[in-house]
């Protein structure tokens, strides 16, 4: 194993893990109302409040983390020497199995529609004693599925000008692309609330958010240890109107708490997501979503504008600007990615995994305080049959420092006096590294396996995605799971990076499937069969090699046609 990799796992700490679990809330301006171009020369920047989201891993250096448990875009390392990405010298990474749509048709890289149900998750509740047996509901399987689309930000790595709706912006030659951010259109799944500190809105219902994360670094290498990952985060509102402020300088508590506005969705809608560069007025343009949920005729909608609070990041302060937030790409042709994301971004329709770990019990007790008052008791590590199935933590094989944050089955989080949790477990993201030792659930066969919920959940049935009506005609299966694999995957051991993670105790990694269901062509994720499975783990077959010695560490497949029958 190579040296730079060999005991990393000692620059973690519980020390520090306690240390940054308390998280004070300042009061914070609201810029709605605020008018702005794409880059207004007049309007002042904004210095960061004392708590916010300037780095969506939770390590910066003049901020406290307003939440550590964002899904937040993984990141490559920078430099060839570098094949992953730490913040502040801690390494950060998920597992992020995705399908990519491709396309050259004009539009196809700025205006997508995605249709789908929502899965149903079995009437029992979760079990944990048995491991690949064990009743399962979505939120122990994803705690973020959602689709994707590159976003130009002048502010964002590599530090270049962006052109908005436009494939110049692609890397090509010496030429490392246009600025560019990676929005996250995250649906977050019932079971684990509250979304603060945990997984979901409430028990009953599905919400959605729209999140834009960007990265100040530059193509040298060079970032800004205070403010790496800055994020927007606005939940999907009735209104339009963000339940907090979303930007990375001013987020607070109400950003991160759905009110009354939020759309929320009931297991088994039917909802359609359309994304596009949409009129604002003025001459103006900024990235709109709407969701329709179909089956109940709610809708609601977010636009990343400067009048909504969005803002961008300034590489060398960390101060914010307001900001319209617009579609980087015009197509969605295979060399349009930004150049940071481990995953090669586009437009993705993507399954969060790595990040939940059912428990017989926890233990560790700590104080998490989210401002004068308000606070929730949270525990640090796993103990049960899962856990027991894996290496042990903290240790060279395990590589986890702890299993934070972890919650009580019933636990109705303190002060924010939320429905009982379903189920003992831990979340695996306290420090951003996900589940590095694969023993949590998304690494059994606990996925849906049929179209109906017991013991395991239903899928997700997508619909294929369209752009002004028209489908796209190629598509590339891809995991960054390799960036997790830290004892079996370096560059020197490139048999290493694989799935089933080799040292998985679960021996199973989920898949795509395109099957005919209510006669329509659908895509599903999990453990089914009940159409094209694409060889299954075959899907990620090949290493990204022009992306791996670069520090990229990724399977995929080549770009495959887009089936249009199945």
């Amino acid at each position: 194993m190579a040296g730079s990799i060999k005991g990393h796992w000692r620059a973690w700490s519980i020390g520090m893990v306690g240390a940054g679990a308390t998280v004070v809330l300042v009061a914070s301006q609201s810029l709605f109302g605020v008018t702005a171009s794409a880059a207004p020369a007049a309007v002042k920047s904004v210095r960061p409040n004392a708590t916010g989201l300037l780095d969506c891993n939770g390590y910066s250096k003049i901020q406290k983390a307003l939440t550590r448990k964002l899904a937040c875009t993984d990141i490559r390392g920078i430099t060839r020497y570098s094949p992953r990405f730490y913040d502040n010298g801690h390494y950060i990474g998920h597992d992020e199995p995705s399908t990519r749509f491709i396309s050259h048709r004009p539009g196809s890289g700025n205006n997508v529609t995605f249709t789908e149900r929502l899965p149903m998750d079995p009437t029992a509740m979760p079990t944990t004693s048995h491991p690949g047996h064990d009743v399962t509901h979505w939120f122990e399987l994803s705690v973020a599925p959602w689709f994707g689309m590159s976003m130009c930000d002048p502010n964002s790595y590599p530090q270049t000008k962006c052109t908005p709706n436009s494939d110049s912006n692609a890397p090509q030659g010496a030429f490392p692309g246009g600025g560019g951010a990676f929005m996250e259109m995250q649906f977050y799944p019932p079971g684990f609330a509250p979304f603060a500190d945990s997984v979901s809105c409430n028990n009953t219902q599905w919400c959605a958010a729209l999140t834009i994360d960007s990265l100040e670094a530059n193509n040298a290498g060079h970032m800004n240890n205070n403010c790496i990952e800055p994020v927007n985060f606005a939940f999907i509102q009735r209104n339009g109107v963000p339940a907090g402020p979303p930007s990375p300088q001013l987020s607070d508590l109400s950003t991160v708490t759905p009110n009354s506005q939020t759309l929320m969705m009931n297991p088994g809608d039917v909802v359609r997501t359309h994304m596009w560069d949409a009129s604002i007025g003025g001459g103006k343009r900024a990235f709109r979503v709407q969701i329709t949920d179909l089956t109940t005729g709610q809708s609601g909608f977010m636009v990343a504008s400067a009048a909504n609070g969005f803002m961008n990041t300034n590489f060398f302060n960390c101060d914010g600007t307001p900001f319209n937030f617009q579609p980087l790409f015009n197509t969605a042709r295979p060399q349009n990615s930004i150049g940071w994301s481990v995953l090669i971004s586009g437009i993705l329709n993507q399954f969060e995994i790595g990040h939940f770990e059912p428990c017989s019990k926890v233990t560790g007790k700590i104080s998490l305080q989210f401002g004068p008052g308000l606070t929730d008791t949270s525990w640090l590590e796993c103990h049960g049959a899962y856990e027991n199935a894996g290496p042990p933590d903290p240790t060279q094989e395990g590589q986890e420092p702890t299993d934070a944050l972890c919650y009580k089955k019933g636990d109705t989080h303190d002060g924010f006096n939320t429905p009982p949790n379903l189920v003992t477990g831990c979340l695996d993201d306290f420090t951003q590294n996900g589940d590095l030792d694969f023993d949590g659930t998304d690494y059994y066969p606990d996925f849906p396996n049929k179209l109906t919920a017991g013991p395991f959940p239903s899928p997700f049935l997508q619909g294929q995605p369209t752009t002004a009506g028209a489908r796209y005609s190629g598509i590339q299966f891809e995991t960054d799971a390799p960036a997790s694999e830290i004892n079996t995957c370096v560059p020197q051991n490139p048999q290493g990076c694989a799935v089933p993670p080799p040292n998985g105790p679960g021996h199973f990694y989920p898949y795509y499937t395109l099957a005919k269901v209510g006669g329509q062509c659908v895509w599903e994720f999990g453990h089914m069969s009940n159409g094209n499975t694409f060889g299954r783990d075959q899907q990620y077959a090949h290493l990204v090699e022009h992306g791996f010695f670069k520090g990229q560490l990724d399977l995929a497949s080549a770009v495959l046609p887009n089936p249009s029958t199945c």
